[in-house]
Order: C-alpha cells, then sequence, then structure tokens
C-alpha cells in the first residue's frame, strides 16, 4: 500500500475517536498529537529542511504554521483537519500525476535493449547499443524491433500502434521499412540495421517526449511567477492581520485575529496551481504521444491552440508523393523510349519521388559508366551530359532558361520536359494521389474554426490548382522555389494573420527552413529524417493530415481546462481569502479553499487523458 496513503487511514483511525472522548482531557490531547503527527510529521521536516535551505516561503511553511498555530489556540481538530485534507489532495495530486506520466514513461517499454545478431558463426544475443549500421539482426513473432532497418528476408504484420496510434496491422515484406519500437506479429524477420540504436525513431521519440517539459508554456510561466511573488506577499498579509488588530489597534483577543491569520495563511496555499497547470500540459502532450503526435514542449501545445492559418505543402504532404507516369509526349522525331530513357539516365542519382518515378518507367538497368556529369539547379531541374548528349530535365522555368523552344502543356499534372542537345524533345506527365484523409483533414480544420488555410508547391500552377480543388483550398500557389516558399510564408504571417499563430506543414525533406521559420513547424511523417527532427516543432509519426487538425483540438481542450483551473482557483481564492481576513471563514472553509480547489483542478486537469476520439 502507498505510504502516504497508509498514513492517511491509521491517522483518521486515531482522529476519529477524539470526537467521543472527553474535551481537552489527556487521553484526548494525546490522540490529537500522535494523529497530528502521523499525518503531518512529513511536512514539519520539510518545512524545518527547507528552512535551512533558506526556501521556507512555501506550502509546508504554511502548512506547518497554520496547524501549529491552531494548536497554540487549541484548536485541535482544525490543526488535524487542515494536514489530513492537505495530505489527501496530496495523495490525489501524486496518483494525478502519475496517471498523466503513465502516458509518456510507457513510451520507455518501446525500447528493446537486447537483438538477435546475425553473424558468419551464427545468431548472438547483444546489446542493441552495439550494433553498427548495415548489420544483420533476426527479429522473431513477438518481439520489439529494436533497430530502424529494412526487411531483407520474410513477411509478416506489425503492430506500429505504440508509435502511430493506428490499432490496425501493417503487413510487411521485403524491401519494407521498419521502425524501432513497433512489435513483431507473426513471421520471422531478417533486418539490415539503418541506424544505431542513438539515431533509431524510438531514441529519438524518447529524446523529444524527455526534453518537453523543459520548454513551459506561458500559463506555466505565469504560475511560476505568480507564486514566486503570492506566497511572501500572503505571508505578510497573515502577520498583519494579527498585528495591527492587536498591537496596533488594541482590538479583541489576540485568539481571534490569530485563528483568522491561521484561515489565511491555509487559503493562501498555491497548491491548485502550481500542481494542475503544468500536470494539464503534461498530460496534454502524453495524450499526443500516444497518437502519434510528437510535441516539443508545453509552448507549442499552447501555440497550437492559438492557430490562425495553416500552411500545407503539397507533394508527400497532402499527396501520396507516389508519382506515376500518366503519358509521354513527344516532339522533333524524339522516340519515346529515347526520351523516358535520358530522363531516367538523367535523374538517376536524386532521391525525389519523381525521379524515382521515371527510373521505374524507365525499368532497364542504369549503366552509371554513361552518365559523365550531373548537376541540379534548385528549383529549376537537372543538367546531366549523358553518352555525350546535353540532357535538360526539368520545368518550363528550366527550359526558358536554356533557350530551348518547348510546348506549353495546360494538363493538370506534374510535366517534366526534356531537352536533349538544346532541342525540345518533349514532356512527360506524371500524376500523384491525394492521401485519404487529406479531404477530411482540410474539413476537420474548418470545423475548429481555422479558414485560413493555404498550401504552397514547387509543382505547376495547374497541379496546384487541380489538388486544391479537389480538397476546397481557395490559397493556393504553385511553380515555387524553396526561396519562394519561405517568402510566401513570411508574407502570409505578416498580411494574413491578425492575433493568431502561423503553422507550416511539410515532410521534412526540403522544407526545413521553412519549418524553423513559422510559429509553429509540423513535420508529416518526418520521424527519422534529421531535418524535420531539428527544424520542426511537431512531428507527426505517420503520413496523415488529419493528425494536425487532432494535435490543434488536443491543444485547444488542455488550454481550454488548464484557463478554467487557473480562474476557479484564484475565484475561489480571493474570495475565501478576504472572507478569512475579516472573520467570516473558518480553518475547515480555508482547508476546503486549499485542499478542495486543488483536487478539483487536478481532477479537471485528468479529463485531458480521457481516450475520446479527438
Amino acid at each position: 500500500m502507498n505510504k502516504k496513503l497508509l498514513q492517511i487511514i491509521l491517522a483518521t483511525i486515531i482522529y476519529i475517536p477524539t470526537f467521543f472522548i472527553k474535551p481537552e482531557s489527556t487521553l484526548q490531547i494525546s490522540l490529537f498529537i500522535i494523529s497530528y503527527l502521523l499525518v503531518g510529521g512529513s511536512i514539519l521536516i520539510n518545512a524545518i529542511r527547507n528552512l535551512k535551505h533558506g526556501n521556507f516561503l512555501d506550502e509546508n511553511f504554511l502548512m506547518s504554521i497554520a496547524t501549529l498555530g491552531a494548536f497554540y489556540i487549541k484548536a485541535y481538530p482544525e490543526a488535524i483537519a487542515v494536514m489530513l485534507f492537505y495530505q489527501i489532495g496530496e495523495f490525489f495530486q501524486d496518483y494525478a500525476v502519475d496517471k498523466s506520466k503513465k502516458s509518456i514513461t510507457s513510451l520507455m517499454e518501446l525500447k528493446a535493449d537486447q537483438v538477435n545478431l546475425k553473424t558468419e558463426n551464427g545468431i548472438i544475443v547483444t546489446n542493441s547499443q552495439k550494433i553498427e549500421i548495415g548489420s544483420f539482426i533476426i527479429i522473431k513473432p513477438g518481439e520489439r524491433i529494436p533497430l530502424d532497418g529494412i526487411i531483407t528476408e520474410g513477411n509478416s504484420y506489425i503492430d506500429t500502434s505504440a508509435l502511430t496510434g493506428e490499432t490496425l496491422p501493417k503487413e510487411v515484406s521485403p524491401g519494407s521499412d521498419l521502425l524501432s519500437g513497433c512489435i513483431n506479429l507473426s513471421g520471422l524477420l531478417v533486418v539490415q540495421t539503418t541506424n544505431t540504436f542513438g539515431d533509431s525513431t524510438v531514441s529519438k521519440i524518447l529524446e523529444l517526449v524527455e526534453n518537453a517539459s523543459n520548454k513551459k508554456s506561458a500559463q506555466e510561466k505565469f504560475i511560476t511567477k505568480f507564486a514566486r511573488y503570492y506566497t511572501p506577499i500572503v505571508v505578510l498579509l497573515g502577520l498583519m492581520i494579527v498585528a495591527i488588530p492587536t498591537a496596533i489597534l488594541g482590538l479583541s483577543s489576540i485568539n481571534t485575529w490569530l485563528y483568522r491569520s491561521l484561515a489565511f495563511l491555509v487559503v493562501s496555499c498555491p497548491c491548485a496551481l502550481v500542481v494542475s497547470i503544468p500536470l494539464s500540459f503534461f498530460a496534454g502532450i502524453g495524450v499526443a504521444s500516444k497518437e502519434g503526435i510528437l510535441i516539443k514542449g508545453s509552448n507549442y501545445l499552447e501555440a497550437l491552440a492559438k492557430v490562425e492559418t495553416v500552411v500545407f505543402d503539397k507533394t508527400g504532404t497532402l499527396t501520396k508523393g507516389v508519382f506515376e507516369v500518366q503519358k509521354v509526349v513527344t516532339f522533333n522525331d524524339f522516340s519515346k523510349s529515347e526520351v523516358l530513357e535520358y530522363a531516367a539516365y538523367g535523374e538517376v542519382h536524386s532521391d525525389h519521388p519523381i525521379s524515382q518515378s521515371l527510373k521505374r518507367a524507365y525499368g532497364a538497368e542504369i549503366i552509371e559508366d554513361r552518365i559523365i556529369e550531373v548537376n541540379e539547379l534548385a528549383g529549376l531541374g537537372i543538367i546531366a551530359k549523358v553518352d555525350d548528349k546535353i540532357i535538360t530535365i526539368g520545368n518550363m522555368k528550366l527550359m526558358n532558361h536554356e533557350r530551348i523552344d518547348s510546348f506549353e502543356s495546360s494538363e493538370e499534372r506534374t510535366i517534366i520536359h526534356i531537352g536533349i542537345d538544346g532541342i525540345y524533345a518533349g514532356y512527360i506527365t506524371i500524376a500523384d494521389e491525394l492521401k485519404a484523409d487529406s479531404k477530411k483533414a482540410i474539413e476537420s480544420l474548418n470545423e475548429l474554426g481555422i479558414s485560413k488555410i493555404v498550401m504552397l508547391t514547387g509543382d505547376s500552377i495547374t497541379s496546384a490548382e487541380k489538388i486544391a480543388g479537389e480538397l476546397g483550398i481557395s490559397n493556393y500557389h504553385g511553380d515555387l522555389m524553396p526561396i519562394d516558399k519561405l517568402n510566401q510564408l513570411e508574407y502570409i504571417m505578416v498580411h494574413l494573420n491578425k492575433k493568431g499563430k502561423t503553422i507550416f506543414v511539410g515532410d521534412g525533406i526540403n522544407d526545413a527552413p521553412v519549418l524553423a521559420r513559422a510559429d509553429i513547424g509540423i513535420a508529416m511523417g518526418g520521424i527519422g529524417r534529421d531535418a524535420a527532427i531539428e527544424a520542426a516543432d511537431v512531428v507527426i509519426m505517420e503520413d496523415e493530415p488529419i493528425k494536425v487538425a487532432i494535435a490543434i483540438k488536443l491543444a485547444k481542450r488542455t488550454v481550454k481546462i488548464a484557463t478554467a483551473n487557473i480562474i476557479l482557483a484564484i475565484s475561489i481564492k480571493v474570495i475565501v481569502l478576504f472572507l478569512s481576513a475579516l472573520g467570516y471563514a473558518s480553518l475547515w472553509m480555508a482547508v476546503f479553499a486549499d485542499v478542495g480547489v486543488t483536487i478539483i483542478a487536478v481532477l479537471n486537469s485528468l479529463r485531458i487523458l480521457r481516450r475520446k476520439r479527438l
């Protein structure tokens, strides 16, 4: 049994009989003292310890002074009740904090310290931290994946719920990427590692969550400053309540004003604020992590609640980023196979989804010796030398830049223009698909009152118009270079927003500068990508735009509950402090104003942990 709970129970058992014993008898006073020391001994010790370190203006000091003073004026039942209810409040606080911590500390279970390493001499079990990139490991059914990697052998289903919040198992096969922290549900897998333990997904998640509490929200900073000045002031006022009427004005008995002062001190404890506000944000970050949303600090959670404008990148964020060649159109006697071949060779060293689609469409093996030189022009395309031919691959701006007479297509797709030795060879149309939840994400944002939604893309304006039309986004911009995206974002932040915050949502590959510049940068599916981790303030584990709306909704709910706690605690305390000074509030009322309000605020904070659909 919890030690604090045991103390509360024993103190209560000893305290109750005192109401049936002769008042102020030796037995009654003895039971009062035993009960008081049982439930309040630790508070007295903490007060003395803090006093030695010069940190005496805290709740332990206030509780000790108030209850010892109550003993002095023979208000024994009230003195014990103050300690008893205070400890009950502390018990509920501890319970609440533990419960909210579980939503975060459960992430520690994602770590797999041992790994089955495949060697020339067989399989050996070793520490995950010793595994190097490129090693082959064996993951058995039921085991947690210890390191990021690529499957080389085996088929299975993977439970990704701990990382992404997705309950349906994910089917994997050779070539599939695996993230550490997930669970292998069925088949035996052979995996080649792509990250060391320190750089793996699970390690980065834990680092993000552990550091999240270091970045406080404005409300938490307010409470810290509030407690720093508030406590000394109320202690001084408590002394004045006794000193002015008795020593200066000569009013009534000192016991009357001492009683009022004690009630005043009990009420003054800022426990409800100091505990419930950080608890609210801590719980919010924990719930977000279970939804597959990693928020780097309470300040970003609070900022999410004030979002006025959401700016989306298109490719890989609102669309799948899996391009497929739809059509090859040729000019000047070049064949389709020739255009596609040179396009694939020119894009061979690029990992961009469009480049991958060109290589897939070409299908044949690429002979590296044929490629003499490759130069990439940011925001335009690629100029390569293949078989002594100069290959120009990119958008219409590149064709104009190289003075190649080209064909302006009006197709609502991504178009790649090809020039060979300065002659226009044709163009390739490539289509991308919307993600399944993109439209729902935009609708959900509108339901949250966010009507300022902008889409930015480097694709053609016709392609941007098509995607924006399908999603119901009226404000969009295409043909943007990386610097253009940054300029557009800055314009939006200055001219489109009034008081709220601006979010930029990108896939974390080429959007690091824009993610860093936004009030809140959100990286989609960016875990494992260093650029996303460093630049973004929020990382969404899966490529699901709907999680942006979920994060905002959770943030609004968290801030609403934290604000309600502040208003509740301060309002009741101010009222009871005033009544205490005038003599209309007893120690019992003071206990409610402190402990009662704390318990209410803590329980209110725990509402955030309720796993209703966000």
